[in-house]
């Protein structure tokens, strides 16, 4: 199972987070994905700067933006 943390600190907050985390959970249950992949909301992940950002398991932080999701999906996890 891929865990994908999802930044709601904020900075990430005032960029859209909960957007990004909305799109998430949307496609996931379109696809019947959520028993392949977890998605967790985190505190800080240390990349403001980088503000939307996700993490997948112990990888790099990405940034991210909601209309980016499905592509970041594809290329990053799938």
């Amino acid at each position: 199972m891929k865990t994908i943390n999802v930044c709601i600190g904020s900075a990430c907050h005032l960029k859209g987070a909960y957007d990004v985390i909305n799109k998430f959970e949307k496609i996931l249950e379109e696809r019947k994905l959520e028993d392949k992949v977890e998605l967790k909301a985190a505190f800080c992940l240390g990349e403001c700067t980088k503000a939307v950002s996700v993490k997948i398991d112990d990888g790099p932080i990405h940034s991210l933006t909601a209309d980016k999701v499905e592509e970041f999906l594809e290329k990053e996890v799938l």
